[in-house]
């Protein structure tokens, strides 16, 4: 089980790495921006999280999680050379599959540090969405976290169903709470589902 989880979370690294790379390419970044803007995407949620769990960086010790971040990086330039032009949908369908991934494997994790299962609900959610909170803020666009579809909510609807069913069976727990981030996120991307607070004044 620990082999799918840890193939998972280099799954996600790249997806996250490919996100990065995809909004760098947007922002016209030269080659040092793709690869800072690849690298937070990939390991600042993760990176976050180890740190209030003071539990080892899992990068640090580890040289496969950059070799990977590199390899997708360099998959999607050369990618791009061809290409010369990325839909935005590219980018939040990239970023949608990274923040599936890196849910369920945030809230393993916390789970295995022995927290609360509400408090791993909520780190799940931030090793989802932290790294592209600050790629936003790097390449200076407005945190999807923070716009109207659903984001960090879906994170958070796919960690309660993985907690709901990691007892149950870790495999469908992973499958299930995957599914769930996805969907929502999706939905959130395509039909505009939001949960709205305030009505325009006009």
């Amino acid at each position: 089980m620990d082999l799918w989880f840890y193939i998972a979370d280099l799954a996600g690294v790249a997806v996250f790495a490919i996100a990065g790379t995809l909004l760098a390419f947007r922002k016209q970044m030269d080659g040092f921006g793709v690869v800072v803007l690849a690298s937070v995407t990939a390991i600042g949620g993760g990176t976050t999280r180890d740190l209030i769990l003071d539990a080892p960086v899992f990068w640090l010790h580890d040289p496969i999680y950059f070799i990977v971040i590199g390899i997708a990086a360099l998959f999607t330039i050369t990618w791009l050379r061809f290409k010369a032009f990325i839909p935005l949908n590219y980018l939040l369908a990239a970023d949608a599959l990274g923040i599936a991934f890196f849910t369920v494997l945030g809230t393993e994790k916390a789970l295995q540090a022995g927290v609360s299962p509400m408090v791993a609900i909520i780190l799940g959610t931030m090793t989802a969405v932290f790294g592209g909170l600050i790629r936003d803020v790097m390449a200076r666009d407005i945190p999807m976290v923070l716009k109207s579809e659903l984001y960090a909510t879906t994170c958070i609807a796919g960690a309660v169903v993985f907690v709901l069913l990691y007892d149950v069976q870790q495999n469908l727990a992973m499958i299930a709470a995957m599914l769930t981030t996805l969907f929502l996120r999706y939905g959130g991307i395509r039909y505009h589902w939001s949960l709205t607070v305030f009505k325009e004044h006009h």
